[in-house]
């Protein structure tokens, strides 16, 4: 709501930043109670986290790390022991972190949790907070209001354990500056290249080196094994198109959930915020008091004075407005003066946890019931998902049975669940996002097995999806196979060449270096001169950038070398060294927000070292060992 209470301390936003994937890993409950069901991977002061845990927040990771990379995502960069290590630390961090803020007393209100929740803004509707959208928010993630309000009011306490930080984190001005002038620095470089193309002529390759590469990485040179199988699909949403719902089903929850279905009464205000500290709260007061009266004197001025003297950076540039709200956005005092004003009315000072206000109340929107006409389309979708929720579980049940039981053919689920039978392209072993339902790499694993394959049977249902569950059987099947020698002579010593020129033109480009360094002529005829800064780079390989501004300009010319893979090796000249031009200020503030960001890092993670020192922590690496193999 007041737009100064969301000015974040970058250490909260940092802590913030280690628990975004805690709720969606193992839920709030995984915080209070210990999962037994399967074995221990490690103890957080007497509290133990699972493998059940880890198995979780590994797959809430893939599924995250599949809809930002889409493609270019592959399941098996969180299979290493390094990578679930890692998964696991995180999970420890966030104990950490919760263990912390237990000890310190640490809660929030549920004012406040009320007010996070009223301002999100993926429950705002064309009036502000939409109950609607809550509602729909909430089923869409499985979840109750009570489950999600309690990871709000985590969230918000790991907020105020942020906020304990105070200022740390933030890099001095002076150092700023001196990092800031080096990322503007100027240097004039030129390149040299010793180009591939110079040094394949003298390749000479031996009669038998194709061959004996063939030989000795047959592996590289296999067609890998593929299938074309057809599959079924059930699902909750599948089973919900086949649902009918009657007009009466759809009346009687519109007469018992018409709370749901009516807009509430909102007002609209603005308001002049003066904070208080605990030291100069009477201050404060006074000074709030003679706004009032300035207020009180030319009502008419009350935006003036409120872009003047509001201290709620928000809503002070538009005059204090804070537009239309609801019942539940604003915090208690606030709510319930604005809500016993009448429209053009001017309070009385109202005091809440973040200060004195002077409220003016600027318009009412009076509440009113949707007609069923207008909702039937959104309770109808409900009731299908509400039954096809309770259908689906005896519906798996079925389906799974059907698919094992009559392992030979799919058609007989089919023709049970009226869904329709699917056929793949060509498959491999390796998941493919462009697969859909068929990217699932418990799935391949099961088509791609040995009863499958001879057999041709059907795979057991596998849950490749929340209530979503797929049997695959395959069509046809193409074993891996070695590619004929004659069939990739030519590409292989293609490579060998390349592989050859380079190490030519590598050992041509590090002598000449040699040469330089200790002082011999420079006769070589550089190209043209390029400026490069850290900020921009551009100009030469991303390869070359550290090598470059690694060079010592205390004297010059300096030199350095730098392999180009795929182009050949290329020296680098720095021959001068001049101070960048100045940063406007916008770009500066970014700079110096990134800045703070890496040390606010560096911060928190020293302050996770040492709550691993208070608190107990043991790893089971064994364990976690042991479940990669």
């Amino acid at each position: 709501m007041f737009e100064s209470v969301r000015n974040n301390k970058i250490i909260a936003q940092v802590i913030l930043g280690l628990i975004a994937l805690t709720f969606v890993f193992f839920g709030v409950g995984d915080y209070v109670r210990d999962n037994v069901q399967d074995g221990t991977l490690a103890e957080v002061n007497g509290t133990k986290l699972t493998q059940l845990q880890l198995d979780q927040a590994v797959r809430e990771q893939a599924d995250r790390l599949r809809g930002e990379m889409g493609p270019e995502f592959d399941p098996k960069m969180l299979e290493t022991e390094e990578a679930r290590l890692a998964i696991l630390n995180n999970l420890i961090d966030q104990r950490l972190l919760h263990l912390e803020t237990a000890r310190l007393n640490m809660v929030a209100s549920d004012e406040s949790v009320k007010q996070a929740i009223a301002t999100d803004p993926s429950f705002q509707g064309e009036n502000g907070f939409s109950n609607d959208r809550y509602q729909v928010a909430l089923n869409a993630m499985g979840k109750s209001p009570a489950g999600f309000e309690a990871e709000v009011r985590q969230s918000l306490t790991l907020r105020q354990l942020g906020g304990l930080f105070g200022q740390s984190g933030i890099v001095p001005k002076t150092t700023s500056d001196r990092l800031l002038t080096l990322q503007t620095e100027k240097r004039h470089v030129a390149e040299y290249r010793y180009a591939l193309d110079q040094y394949l002529p003298q390749v000479k390759l031996p009669a038998d080196a194709a061959k004996k590469y063939y030989d000795e990485n047959s592996k590289q040179f296999e067609t890998p094994e593929q299938a074309r199988a057809e599959f079924l699909l059930l699902s909750q949403d599948a089973i919900a198109t086949q649902l009918a719902v009657s007009d009466a089903e759809i009346k009687a929850w519109y007469d018992s959930h018409k709370s749901r279905y009516s807009v509430a009464e909102e007002r609209r205000a603005s308001h002049i915020l003066v904070t208080f500290g605990k030291d100069d709260k009477d201050k404060s007061k006074a000074r709030a008091e003679v706004l009032l009266q300035d207020v009180q004197k030319k009502p008419a001025a009350f935006a003036e004075l409120a872009k003047k003297n509001s201290q709620d950076p928000g809503s002070a540039e538009k005059g204090g407005d804070l537009g239309f709200f609801a019942r539940g956005a604003m915090v208690k005092a606030f709510e319930d003066a604005a809500f016993a004003m009448k429209e053009g009315e001017i309070s009385g000072l109202v005091e809440s946890e973040f200060g004195f206000h002077i409220i003016r109340l600027t318009g009412i929107r009076p509440g009113k019931e949707k007609p069923l006409a207008e909702v039937r389309g959104e309770i109808e979708t409900e009731l299908r998902r509400q039954s096809a929720a309770r259908k689906f579980a005896e519906a798996a049940e079925t389906f799974s049975n059907l698919v094992y039981e009559q392992a030979d053919s799919l058609k007989p689920a089919a023709d049970q669940f009226k869904l329709a039978v699917q056929q793949t392209g060509w498959l491999a072993r390796q998941p493919n996002p462009a697969n859909g339902p068929l990217a699932n790499e418990k799935l391949l694993e099961a088509l791609f097995s040995d009863d499958s394959v001879k057999n041709k049977r059907n795979t057991a249902a596998i849950e490749v999806g929340q209530n979503t569950l797929v049997s695959a059987r395959i069509l046809e099947h193409k074993p891996a196979a070695l590619q004929p020698f004659d069939s990739v002579k030519v590409a292989i010593e293609a490579m060998l060449r390349k592989k050859e020129a380079e190490a030519l033109a590598r050992k041509a480009g590090e002598a000449q270096l040699a040469a330089l360094k200790k002082g011999d002529a420079d006769k070589l005829a550089w190209p043209a001169v390029k400026t490069v800064t850290r900020l921009d780079p551009r100009l030469i390989p991303p390869t070359a950038v550290q090598p470059v501004f690694k060079l010592e300009a205390s004297k010059l010319p300096a030199y350095a070398g730098v392999e180009l893979p795929g182009i050949g090796y290329a020296l680098y000249k720095l021959s001068k060294v001049e101070a960048g031009e100045a940063i406007d200020a916008a770009r500066r503030d970014v700079l110096v927000r990134q800045l703070n960001s890496f040390a606010a890092q560096q911060e928190v993670q020293t302050y996770l070292a040492a709550l691993r020192e208070r608190y107990k922590v043991e790893i089971n690496k064994a364990a976690l060992a042991n479940k990669d193999k």
